[in-house]
């Protein structure tokens, strides 16, 4: 199926596969998959992506690229992925905005300095995984916990950084909107204010999601939990500001039955609705 995504999407996951999750899988308007965990996988679970690709809109959000790293581009990967998006008619193909790779798989989405270094260096990069794939990519704004370097030594702050990355590679933007409440919680910012400074021209969706409290209230991006209330106020604001836009509900864990992942899709498309209408009531 090859077609523009549009309204709330899900992030699949194969423990959603085959059970009583089957009919809220094909109601999602489109689903995220992470390709390095599909790649070259047949029998019952290929097959199976096979047939839900056929009938709702697939996007790829990887995990693997180490897009910040200084190792070299695994060239054999980016082959992979390319045939990955050619095969399953994947209309938009998006990585962190971080690194995961120190000689080995860390398993995590690291910060980068918010510095010019910084930024000629992931811009290069970001330049190489285009030419290879013949397409833009889109990078997501991370969540982090401890900043990459003191304060007194970062040359922009984050939104400052993702614009200059975004704007010297000429890519696109995918906009995690609890990863920004997350960090204007954990690094006091205004989430409105970071909001606004995003380029709207180059956000090609939205994720949304759950998240974990500390005691201390430190708060871990978890996906597994319950979007918050003010998640979703930060995206309606979104809305308003930077326009409606595709939406992906990602749930990684503790995922809980159909219904209640249901009522977080409806959430969804309810705000892109009130936003449209409220769009048509200004034109008006």
């Amino acid at each position: 199926m090859n077609c523009d995504i549009q309204g709330a999407g899900l992030g699949l996951r194969r423990s959603m596969m085959h059970g009583e999750l089957d009919a809220l899988i094909f109601s999602a308007d489109f689903l995220e998959v992470a390709p390095e965990n599909w790649i070259g996988v047949g029998g019952r679970y290929g097959d199976s992506l096979r047939a839900i690709s056929d009938k709702v809109p697939l996007v790829a959000h990887g995990l693997s690229l180490s897009i910040g790293g200084i190792a070299a581009l695994d060239a054999a990967y980016m082959k992979s992925i390319g045939k990955f998006l050619r095969d399953y008619e994947v209309s938009i193909y998006s990585e962190h905005l971080s690194f995961t790779d120190d000689g080995g798989q860390l398993y995590d989405l690291l910060p980068l300095p918010f510095t010019d270094e910084a930024v000629a260096h992931v811009t290069s990069r970001i330049q190489q995984v285009q030419d290879s794939l013949q397409t833009r990519i889109a990078l997501e704004n991370v969540s982090y916990y401890l900043a990459p370097q003191p304060a007194s030594c970062q040359q922009m702050g984050e939104a400052e950084f993702i614009n200059a990355v975004l704007e010297g590679a000429d890519c696109d933007l995918l906009l995690d909107i609890n990863n920004v409440y997350v960090n204007s919680v954990n690094h006091g910012y205004d989430a409105h204010e970071f909001i606004q400074s995003m380029p709207e021209q180059r956000i090609r969706y939205y994720h949304v999601a759950g998240h974990y409290v500390e005691d201390d209230g430190l708060i871990i991006d978890t996906h597994g939990a319950d979007v918050i209330d003010p998640v979703w106020a930060l995206l309606a604001h979104t809305y308003s500001r930077k326009g409606v836009r595709p939406t992906l509900l990602e749930r990684d864990f503790n995922i809980p039955d159909g219904e209640v992942l249901g009522r977080e899709l409806d959430s969804i498309r309810r705000l892109q609705r009130e936003a449209d209408h409220d769009d048509f009531r200004r034109i008006a």
